[in-house]
């Protein structure tokens, strides 16, 4: 009998917060841990789940564990698969910046997100995509930005009027990032 592969989930009070519990059902098999305080272990993990949250508010704990970040980065590196929402597709980002300064994340991503004051916007509302022949649901809900440009998506995203909106989507190796809030089991394969 072949041995069933763990979903890593990041979860914290406030920084990893925006957990379904349909979607933690979802996985099956499940871990959890806190990028705060923990370095995660890779070992018979097939996905490591980033959900969204507030890293932007606890940047000098996430900043002061950079050996579960450098653990990340090499297991996004080694092609692990990474599901990363909003909250965890800043931590994946290179930077997120503050009106404190400048707070350095996993490097995954090469991308820097602006939390200061002047620069926050509201970006709302639901969100469809189609990507390697799956359409993907969810939900969009966030103050941060970009730093800049706002970077190419690998797909074109829609709102629920089916208006194309600016919220970009990352494939990078094995790794799926955006803002948008994925809504579990709405993953439709279109084949």
């Amino acid at each position: 009998m072949g041995s069933t592969l763990t979903t890593l989930i990041a979860r914290n009070d406030e920084s990893f917060s925006f957990l379904y519990q349909e979607t933690i059902d979802g996985f099956g098999e499940v871990r959890f841990f806190d990028p705060e305080t923990e370095v995660p272990a890779f070992e018979g993990v097939g996905l490591l789940y980033l959900p969204g949250g507030y890293p932007e508010k606890h940047l000098e704990a996430l900043v002061g564990n950079e050996a579960c970040r450098q653990a990340i980065r090499d297991y996004a590196e080694r092609g692990g698969k990474i599901q990363a929402e909003c909250g965890g597709m800043m931590y994946l980002c290179k930077e997120i910046v503050t009106d404190e300064g400048r707070f350095p994340m996993c490097g995954v991503l090469p991308y820097s997100i602006t939390a200061r004051q002047t620069d926050r916007k509201l970006s709302l509302g639901y969100r469809r995509f189609v990507l390697d022949g799956r359409e993907y649901r969810g939900h969009e809900f966030h103050y941060t930005q970009f730093l800049g440009e706002v970077p190419a998506s690998v797909c074109q995203v829609y709102n629920a009027k089916g208006e194309p909106v600016s919220t970009p989507v990352f494939k990078y190796k094995n790794v799926l990032a955006s803002y948008t809030h994925l809504y579990p089991y709405y993953e439709t394969d279109l084949h």
